[in-house]
């Protein structure tokens, strides 16, 4: 199971560590995620969220290898109702960078963090924070220069992160989702509530032609469903660039 899980620890870029963040915070029945980078999240990223927390006795677990509380046998790995796996890829990612995490449960009298750096951790000591969870990756790679060295231009990189976070706001409307990137916000997309406010976040994320050509499908047959929007054939791409599947 080990093995299994460990196949899929691959951070390969600062979209990467966004990607299980996010995927993290979801888990944690997170309302709302902010994601901020600094120079394409080379130099930083940071993720905060306003789900369960984690409690102070099970940070420095969250860092330890294959320690996930998600998973617990091969048959719930073949049947996965989550997404992230706290406990598997952020020991990845503290071995990368210089990692801290913030995080407050709903009935703790305050937060905790946890620092680590080259996989080396630090007690978990009180800090200020509201419920929720902060992580922060500092100088991604600082220490393999080689993978360093194979990260493209500040834009590139953010422009990675950028389409990831628009998958997610398009799979999770129901979730605000919040982009900054060297102190700019880039984007916002408030939680979904109306079928109005669905229509501006796709007009957001895939631009309001798009909207005013889409026709809604909403059918059930049985066990099966199918939702989303399709655009009317008379407004076609030649790429496959605005094709998104859940």
């Amino acid at each position: 199971l080990i093995n299994q899980i460990a196949a899929g620890e691959v951070v390969e870029r600062p979209s990467s560590v966004v990607k299980e963040l996010v995927e993290n915070s979801l888990d944690a029945d997170a309302h709302s995620i902010r994601v901020l980078l600094e120079q394409g999240g080379k130099r930083l990223v940071r993720v905060t969220d306003d789900g369960h927390g984690i409690p102070v006795d099970e940070l420095a677990l969250a860092l330890a290898r294959h320690a996930t509380s998600k998973i617990s046998s091969l048959a719930e790995l073949e049947e996965v109702a989550s997404m992230g796996f706290r406990g598997e890829a952020l020991p990845s990612m503290a071995a990368v960078s210089r990692m801290v995490i913030t995080s407050r449960t709903e009935n703790a009298e305050h937060a905790w963090q946890i620092k680590a750096a080259n996989g080396e951790l630090e007690a978990a000591v009180p800090a200020a924070g509201t419920k929720g969870t902060t992580v922060e990756l500092h100088d991604l790679f600082f220490n393999v220069p080689a993978r360093r060295k194979f990260m493209r231009t500040e834009r590139t990189e953010f422009s990675h992160a950028d389409e990831l976070l628009k998958r997610f706001a398009l799979a999770r409307p129901e979730v605000g989702f919040e982009l900054q990137h060297n102190n700019r916000v880039v984007r916002r997309f408030p939680p979904v509530r109306s079928d109005d406010e669905m229509r501006a976040r796709l007009a957001a994320v895939l631009g309001r032609e798009f909207v005013d050509h889409a026709l809604e499908i909403n059918e059930q047959r049985g066990s099966l469903g199918l939702r989303g929007w399709v655009a009317e054939p008379r407004y076609n791409r030649a790429q496959a660039d605005r094709q998104f599947f859940f």
